[in-house]
């Protein structure tokens, strides 16, 4: 007998539809699995043999063969197990009269018969929905997660024999809810606790308000660190459609708690991470850390000694917000819509200028690491100086910040919401043309700004946006004089004068 069961494989953050194809016929026992399996997917052979025959069915002792089409999507990890069984028990006359069309599953076996939860429940369960599938069957744990994508019944259950029970319709369950996000926030340090660095404090503002790429340049023990970390605690919290996103990508990545999403992500890795790391990649593509902060910040403390190669892996991201991975004759693709924040040192030895050590070779080898294409893609940078101790007085609360910074966000929601934006800085040039509109003696200024050569055409786009978050953050509709001026004070060309 022939029988076929939807499943799906993962692929970047998404999933692909597998069919599983099993056909039982007589001839010596054998148990063949084809279509580009990998090791994992091949050892589920002795794990289907060993659930089935734990769990009180029987395991045909005839010439088995399981397709997994499209041959050509190499299929990797333990997911295949469950569609692997059932094809089996289909095809050898186990589930009579059962029609699979309307069923897709998805899981890993124990060797006793228990379903193990996999990753990525968001994306197949969202794969399931768009491909006509009504019913999903996954591990228990994860039900709660997969019924996060609406529009189809998830069914979790414990055991093989249950699943069977609910295919044959001798037990009865009901659709698995979605489950509920955390209640409390996780409460990120306060802004409160900075003396001082009103201007940081401010570029930190306009950052989070508009979604904007921040440097931080300044000596050790600044406060550089103690900023940044400060940072998620005045973002406002994902709409709907971001948490969703935020969810997918950490389930994919193993790192989901199997809720949704109810902040932002905050990744700040070390400076030893290999490129890959930092923006995808290896022999089974893997979402990189700006992908894992896709919605919220990537933090790179001492910026200058990550390694040239992972700095310039970065340019690409930060422009188009996504990040192509080619492997073979495939290409994957990762959202990566996140927040840049980074801090670095003004030399090596990092002391004030009085007191510096550092010869002037030394000084150029360290400022060639932020290589000037990379900076241009940098839409804030400030200087953050030491302060004395008990000096400077105490700033405002993180909430009170948050609170302006969320009033800024709703305007730009609103105004955005048409294009399927989010903030000034998901901006493209036709959305700047309708959204940031200065008028004729601005324009000039900025247009004589780029014809001296003191920005470049980038830069030109990114004082714009800038302009209009500042503007958001004063609730003006037009961008005035002043808006225009504290954009430009904060282009990259600062951190020439701060380097130096």
């Amino acid at each position: 007998m022939l029988a076929s069961i939807a499943t799906f494989a993962i692929e970047g953050v998404d999933s692909r539809k597998v069919t599983v194809e099993v056909d039982v016929r007589a001839g010596l026992p054998s148990f063949t699995v084809v279509g580009l399996p990998g090791t994992s997917v091949r050892e589920a052979r002795e794990r289907v043999r060993s659930a089935l025959l734990n769990s009180g069915f029987e395991f045909p002792l005839k010439r088995i063969t399981a397709n997994l089409a499209p041959a050509d999507l190499p299929k990797i990890g333990p997911s295949f197990d469950l569609a692997l069984a059932v094809g089996v028990l289909a095809a050898s006359g186990q589930l009579a009269d059962v029609d699979l069309s309307r069923w897709a599953v998805c899981g890993e076996l124990s060797l006793s018969g228990e379903l193990r939860p996999v990753p990525g429940a968001v994306a197949i369960a969202s794969s399931a929905r768009e491909r006509g599938y009504s019913r999903l069957i996954v591990a228990s744990e994860n039900a709660g997660e997969a019924a996060l994508a609406e529009g189809l019944s998830v069914y979790g259950v414990e055991t093989i024999e249950r699943l069977v029970g609910l295919l044959l319709g001798e037990l009865e369950l009901e659709p698995a809810l979605p489950a509920k996000p955390q209640p409390d926030r996780r409460a990120w340090p306060d802004l409160e606790d900075v003396r001082g660095q009103e201007d940081a404090r401010r570029a930190l503002e306009i950052a989070a308000a508009g979604g904007h790429n921040l440097l931080m340049i300044g000596p050790p023990g600044a406060g550089k660190t103690m900023l940044a970390r400060r940072l998620p605690g005045i973002l406002p919290p994902p709409a709907l459609d971001e948490a969703l996103e935020i969810t997918r990508i950490h389930s994919v990545a193993g790192i989901s708690d199997g809720r949704l999403a109810s902040e932002r992500p905050f990744r700040a890795p070390h400076h030893s991470i290999s490129a890959s790391g930092l923006v995808g990649g290896g022999a089974r593509p893997r979402p990189g850390e700006i992908t894992l902060a896709h919605r919220g910040v990537l933090f790179l403390d001492e910026l200058a000694e990550f390694s040239r190669l992972s700095i310039e892996a970065l340019r690409q991201p930060l422009e188009d917000r996504s990040v192509e991975i080619v492997r073979g004759q495939r290409s994957i693709r990762f959202p990566a819509a996140a927040m840049l924040v980074a801090a670095t040192n003004p030399c090596p030895c990092g002391r004030s200028s009085e007191h510096c050590e550092c010869d002037h070779a030394e000084k150029l080898r360290y400022q060639r690491r932020l290589a000037s294409p990379f900076v241009d893609r940098i839409d804030i940078v400030c200087a953050v100086d030491r302060t004395g101790r008990g000096q400077g007085r105490t700033g405002e609360r993180s909430e009170v910040v948050a609170a302006r910074v969320a009033r800024a966000r709703a305007l730009q929601e609103r105004r955005l919401s048409g294009d399927g934006l989010h903030c000034n800085a998901e901006m493209g040039p036709a959305h700047l043309r309708r959204h940031a509109h200065l008028e004729r003696r601005l324009a000039s200024r900025l247009a004589d700004a780029v014809a001296s050569g003191r920005l470049s055409e980038r830069g030109h786009d990114r004082v714009l946006r800038l302009a209009r978050t500042i503007a958001d953050l004063e609730g003006r509709e037009r961008i005035d004089d002043g808006d225009l001026d504290e954009a430009l004070a904060y282009r990259p060309s600062l951190a020439e004068t701060v380097l130096a």
